[in-house]
């Protein structure tokens, strides 16, 4: 008992002045961390990696700069070890030019062209089938050559075997479904590879040929855009694979050529071996594996001659004329295009010659052979024309790329003169840039209602249409006439999936430029359609896209649930799944655009509807990720909600959300929080004087709290809640709540699990529960006792748990419990607390320093006390001095900041914990000399001098 009967007098005024850092003023002109860094960079050279110096003029830059650069002077010192090195290693090999070219070629036309890559996975989904499908097998094989050939018989040699694949070397696969055929263009695609890696150049051209002769084959004919991009596939692999093999052989002294080579630098054996690829090229029979195997090599020109590929892309041209079929000569085109684009975009005079000549074929589309083969086939002709669309938009996009308005209006005038010209309409929509359509919209209407409704059917022209709309602005006096034209035609589509895909690309266009009548108009019609038949259960992709398009341009949810028919538009997502997503949606662009908080019952009944939908979604199986997710949004919605001075219906208001949202706890602890600070908002605006009134509505606030907690299921939640929401009660002078508030967490305490799940991990709870004690002993210091009970009754309840709770052997967190106890019972001796709560006596005022009250503190002080110490004996053994090292000066710092150490017996006792500290050299030697040097400080203050005895006493030890 001795500690707090010599429990130091405290003056924390005067401690507080002394504490504070010393203050200085401050000149603004000076420099300060949050001022832009101006940094003078002076005239140097700068090495770059090739050697070349470069100057840089004097300059003086506000921006903040990177200052680590400025002191290296401009120079990184990787980029110097780099060019210090042999270079012989420095100059690259292949791989590092090779990656280098490639850069440059994808870059040889800018990001806002769209590369094929981006449309070759929408070709795939698209066009499929459920047909049968062909392949023809090659036999692979070489023939035994005899020794001793002359040149010319090697030659004729691999002629004949390349003549072996048209002449009956081969199988044909049949019966084929749509992925086996896909596998086998996969195991073709591997098969070159190998062969290639192998040096078996010839069969890799087999294979080469093989495939591309299959590109004639239309006998699926639904199938044929997916087969072309497979197969193209092949004819890249083996393009880049001849490029790279000639170029390996222009590497002179492991130099390779630089990024724009002339055929001058291209020595003779590159330059043959690249003649002689395009001799065996040129030896194929066929038309069509012949154009397309020299096509997939055309960029091996550039080792022959400068102008190679400007001759070539003419005659590929001329030689696409002989195709007879029309789709696959389109589709040629489009290869030829691609290519073109890819090693001579500035060749554009190739790609119009190009599409001038399929102009001059358009009406093959339509004559007899093409009608037999599909009357053949059963494949109608508007399903047909879809066809051709991949390869037309693809030839269009690479013309209309960066070309005047000039060629794009010519080009669209030659389709207006052509017949059923729907596919090319279609195409010119989907290539030509957006503002170039929109500015001509009325243009467009007028070529679309002419169109032959027979064959590509218009409501696919007027998507395309609204596609171009929804990223270009239409002029101002046309934009309902445009919206009017178009859903005339739309409305009266009698297929629901062609009507809602439409009616989805139009909706953002009526979102974009027209009021809400407008918006609730075209939702009304899609509604009409999309009921009968439950006809929404097979377009809830697009009808989600409706919902993100509305949301995205009317995001003043008063407006919003305004538009009447909104809300029963959410009611056609009947499956549960989508629907949460929907409402997920909604939530996610309220909490982003909602600035201020909101009490509009329109507002308030909507979203609670769509926050109940998404809270009752929630089941046994739903992932935690997917709670937490969901419990976010709702608290979005629930900060939002304030209904101003109107304390009681706000109150009423989170009393409905606990009905609705039980089942998620993070909802349940924000609604806490809420009415906690619902509770502080009335104290603030009664500035902490309560009317009888406001007395009963913060204990109703404080009720909502006591119900509310039991019902969570974290226990450390609920213990923090029980102590937050205690301090709120006693703030507004609520004694008993808060009384039972802090019963219910210190009756909590024995239920806290030796481990607890942390992020999905367990974890031993100790340091969880040390840290929310010693907040409970900060709040328990202002607590004043009740008339009832005994004295300080909630700390000997607190203590008599923490003695009886069960603490793994291996820790002394108890002990440190203990220690932070003595630290409580040291204030609470002090004639003044260090804090109060604001019209609340606490113990000072109320016992008034009596001795019977004090007496009962130290009965408590002594009993913590030699709790410490018999823990402290407990740790004799050898395998458990360090701990007993660390929590002796522990103890001892507790006494040196809390005890009056004037006290022969508490001085003595201090110095006993110094010296067992050290004791067996588990002491950290900077830390005593740090607590040591802290001890003379102290002693040169007032009324400290005994400070000064107490510093000679304790001894510093080695750890020798």
């Amino acid at each position: 008992s001795y500690f707090l009967r010599h429990a130091r007098s405290r003056n924390y005024v005067s401690e507080s002045e002394v504490c504070k850092l010393e203050s200085v003023p401050l000149d603004f002109g000076d420099y300060h961390p949050l001022k832009p860094i101006t940094v003078t960079e002076s005239k140097t050279k700068k090495m770059n990696r090739k050697g070349s110096t470069s100057s840089t003029s004097s300059s003086s830059s506000s921006s903040v700069m990177d200052p680590l650069s400025s002191v290296l002077d401009g120079t990184d010192p990787l980029s110097l070890f780099a060019a210090a090195a042999d270079p012989v290693t420095t100059a690259s090999p292949m791989d590092g030019a090779r990656r280098k070219r490639d850069r440059d070629e994808s870059s040889a036309v800018g990001s806002d062209f769209e590369p094929w890559s981006s449309k070759r996975g929408e070709i795939l989904a698209r066009y499929t089938t459920t047909e049968k499908l062909s392949i023809v097998s090659g036999g692979c094989y070489r023939k035994a050559t005899t020794t001793g050939s002359t040149v010319s018989e090697k030659v004729r040699t691999r002629l004949e075997e390349l003549d072996d694949l048209e002449e009956g070397s081969q199988k044909e696969l049949l019966n084929l479904t749509q992925q086996d055929y896909m596998n086998r263009i996969e195991e073709l695609n591997q098969s070159l590879k190998d062969a290639w890696s192998s040096d078996q150049k010839v069969k890799a051209l087999k294979i080469v040929i093989q495939c591309s002769k299959l590109l004639s084959d239309t006998t699926v004919i639904q199938f044929y855009p997916s087969k072309f991009v497979l197969i193209t596939d092949i004819l890249d692999t083996f393009g880049k694979l001849v490029y790279e093999r000639i170029l390996s052989m222009c590497v002179d002294n492991r130099v390779s050529l630089p990024d724009n080579f002339s055929p001058e630098s291209v020595n003779d054996t590159a330059k043959e071996t690249c003649l002689n690829w395009f001799f065996k090229i040129a030896s194929i029979r066929e038309l069509i594996p012949r154009f397309y195997v020299e096509a997939a090599i055309l960029k091996c020109n550039k080792f022959l001659s400068k102008t190679g590929i400007l001759e070539c892309l003419p005659r590929l041209t001329s030689m696409i004329r002989g195709i007879g079929d029309p789709l696959v000569a389109v589709y040629a085109r489009a290869y030829l295009c691609r290519v073109g684009m890819e090693v001579a975009p500035q060749l554009k005079e190739s790609l119009n010659k190009n599409f001038f000549d399929f102009l001059l074929t358009f009406k093959q589309i339509h004559g007899d052979t093409v009608q037999n083969q599909l009357v053949v086939q059963c494949v109608e002709i508007p399903l047909y024309l879809t066809l051709y669309s991949p390869a037309i938009d693809w030839i269009l996009q690479c013309i209309a790329y960066h070309a005047p308005d000039v060629l794009l209006t010519e080009m669209m005038e030659r389709c207006k003169k052509l017949g059923n010209n729907a596919l090319l309409l279609n195409s010119v929509m989907s290539a030509f840039r957006a503002e170039f359509i929109a500015a001509r919209s009325m243009d467009f209407i007028a070529m679309i209602k002419e169109c032959d409704e027979s064959g590509f059917p218009k409501h696919l022209l007027f998507r395309s249409l609204g596609l171009n709309l929804a990223l270009a602005d239409p002029p101002e006096n046309d934009r309902l006439q445009i919206l009017n034209e178009a859903w005339k035609v739309i409305t009266k589509l009698k297929n629901p999936q062609d009507y809602i895909n439409c009616a989805e690309v139009w909706v953002e266009y009526t979102c974009r430029h027209f009021t809400k009548r407008e918006v609730n108009t075209v939702l009304a019609d899609v509604i009409k359609h999309m009921t009968p038949d439950r006809a929404f259960e097979d377009a809830y992709p697009q009808l989600q896209s409706i919902i993100q398009k509305v949301i995205t341009y009317i995001y003043d949810f008063a407006l919003l649930f305004s538009v009447e028919k909104f809300l029963p538009f959410l009611d056609m997502f009947q499956k549960e799944s989508v629907r949460v997503e929907v409402c997920k949606c909604i939530m996610e662009s309220f909490i982003k655009h909602q600035q201020e908080s909101t009490k509009d019952p329109v507002i308030l009944n909507a979203l609670l509807h769509i926050c109940k939908t998404m809270h009752d979604s929630v089941n046994a199986l739903t992932l935690e990720d997917e709670k937490r997710m969901l419990a976010a949004l709702i608290n979005g919605f629930v900060k939002m909600v304030s209904f101003g001075r109107d304390f009681e219906q706000q109150l009423s208001f989170y009393v409905e959300a606990r009905s609705m949202f039980c089942n998620l706890e993070p909802v349940l602890v924000q609604l806490i929080h809420s009415v906690n600070q619902l509770a502080m908002e009335t104290r603030r605006v009664m500035k902490g004087n309560h009317s009888r009134k406001t007395a009963a509505f913060v204990r109703a606030c404080v009720a909502f709290c006591f119900i509310t907690i039991p019902s969570l299921s974290s226990i450390f939640t609920r213990l923090n809640l029980y102590l937050h929401s205690g301090q709120v009660a006693l703030a507004n002078q609520c004694l008993s709540q808060a009384d039972a508030f802090f019963k219910a967490a210190v009756s909590l305490v024995p239920e806290v699990p030796k481990m607890i799940s942390v992020d999905g991990k367990m974890r031993p709870s100790d340091a969880f529960l040390l840290e929310f004690l010693c907040n409970f002993f900060s709040t328990l210091l202002v607590v004043p006792d009740h008339p009832e009970q005994g004295v300080l009754f909630l700390v000997r309840g607190l203590l008599n748990v923490i003695q009886d709770y069960t603490w793994e052997d291996n820790s002394d967190d108890k002990v440190r419990i203990y220690t932070n106890v003595l630290h409580l019972l040291s204030a609470m001796t002090q004639e003044a607390y260090i804090y109060h709560v604001d019209k609340v006596d606490s113990n000072d005022a109320l016992y008034g320093g009596d001795s019977k009250f004090l007496a009962e503190i130290n009965k408590l002080s002594e009993t913590v006390v030699s709790q410490i110490l018999d823990h402290l004996k407990t740790l004799g053994k050898e395998e458990t001095l360090k701990r007993q090292s660390q929590l002796a000066l522990y103890f001892f710092n507790t006494i040196l900041a809390h005890g009056d150490l004037r006290n022969n017996r508490l001085n003595q006792l201090s110095v006993n914990l110094w010296n067992l500290a050290q004791k067996h050299g588990f002491a950290d030697t900077k830390t005593m000399v740090k607590t040591l040097e802290y001890i003379k400080r102290r002693s040169k203050q007032p009324e400290m001098s005994h400070f000064t005895d107490l510093a000679l006493r304790l001894p510093l030890q080695s750890r020798t």
